[in-house]
C-alpha cells in the first residue's frame, strides 16, 4: 500500500502541510501493518511447507494417526492463509477510510480515482502476465514470435 499512496499523491491537488502530514501518517501506518501481514504470511507459509513435506506424509506406509495430524495442521494452514486474505483486503479499505479524513472531498475522490485506474493496471498486467506464452508450453502454430519472456 506504500508505493501505491505515493503513486496516488503524484494525482492529487498540491497538499497543504497538514494534509502532507496527514497522508504520510496513513502511509506510516499502512506500511506497519503490510510488514506485520507479510511476517505473518511467511511464518504461515514456512509451517504450511514443512507440514506438507514432513516425512509422515511421504512415506509409502504413513502412520494414519501422524498423518491425519498432518493433514490437519495443513488444513489449518490453509485457513491462516485465507485469514491472511481477509486481514489484507480489511487493511486496504480501513486505509481507504481514512483518506477523507485527511483530504478535501475532491482530492479524496481523485485519490478514489487515480486508485482505480492503477487497480486495472494491475489486473490487466496480471491477466498479460497470466496469458504469456511459456517455455514448457510449444508455440501453437502460426503464433509467430513470443511477445514475452519468462
Amino acid at each position: 500500500m506504500g508505493n501505491k499512496m505515493q503513486v496516488i499523491a503524484r494525482h492529487m491537488e498540491p497538499l497543504t502541510e497538514q494534509q502532507a502530514a496527514g497522508m504520510y501518517d496513513v502511509q506510516r501506518w499502512a506500511q506497519e501493518r503490510e510488514e506485520a501481514l507479510d511476517r505473518e504470511l511467511q511464518a504461515t507459509y514456512r509451517s504450511l511447507s514443512d507440514t506438507v513435506s514432513s516425512d509422515a506424509l511421504i512415506s509409502p506406509y504413513p502412520d494414519t494417526a501422524a498423518y491425519m495430524a498432518h493433514m490437519s495442521l495443513a488444513i489449518s494452514n490453509l485457513s491462516s492463509l485465507e485469514a491472511f486474505v481477509r486481514q489484507a483486503d480489511a487493511l486496504r479499505l480501513q486505509t481507504l477510510h481514512r483518506l477523507p479524513q485527511v483530504l478535501t472531498a475532491r482530492q479524496a475522490a481523485r485519490c478514489f480515482l487515480a486508485v482505480a485506474d492503477y487497480s486495472q493496471r494491475l489486473r490487466a498486467l496480471s491477466s498479460l502476465w497470466l496469458a504469456r506464452p511459456r517455455q514448457d508450453q510449444p508455440n501453437p502454430p502460426g503464433a509467430g514470435a513470443r511477445l514475452f519472456h519468462p
